[in-house]
């Protein structure tokens, strides 16, 4: 979702290209992250589970900046990536892995959803050619710790 999100032009405006990949990729997009994409309008074309070893090769893109979003990525090692990315943890709970009704699950992938639009549209709207590298660094953490769509 949070590629798909990064990638519309309503919610980042085209300031930047977004890739989504993890360390133990599940295979298949989760149908419901499809749907509720849909529902909001947003283009999953191209949207597939990959691994991030996709972007540790020559021909991969120059990552600028790299945000981990599943909780339990905070405690994974990360691959040390070429360029010092600037790098921030924005956990939120992983939907898929609800497990209860159809109706919690789509509550969990919404309140994901919601979650990830708010914290890349302030990543968005950060004016990253006036603030130092550090200061960037701050607003990028302090990002990650907002959860609810009014912080």
């Amino acid at each position: 979702m949070a590629e798909a999100l990064a990638n519309h032009p309503a919610i980042a405006a085209g300031k930047f290209r977004a890739f989504s990949a993890g360390s133990h990729p599940r295979g298949t997009v989760d149908p419901l992250a499809i749907k509720l994409l849909e529902w909001h309008h947003i283009s999953t074309a191209g949207l597939h589970s990959k691994s991030w070893d996709e972007f540790d090769t020559p021909d991969a893109p120059h990552m600028h900046f790299i945000f981990t979003v599943c909780d339990q990525a905070a405690a994974e090692p990360c691959p040390v990536w070429p360029g010092r990315p600037m790098t921030a943890h924005w956990g939120v709970p992983d939907p898929a892995s609800c497990t209860t009704s159809y109706h919690e699950r789509i509550r969990a992938f919404r309140n994901a959803f919601l979650v990830l639009r708010r914290r890349i549209e302030l990543f968005a709207s950060l004016p990253m050619d006036k603030v130092t590298r550090l200061a960037l660094q701050e607003r990028l953490e302090a990002i990650g710790r907002s959860s609810a769509i009014d912080d």
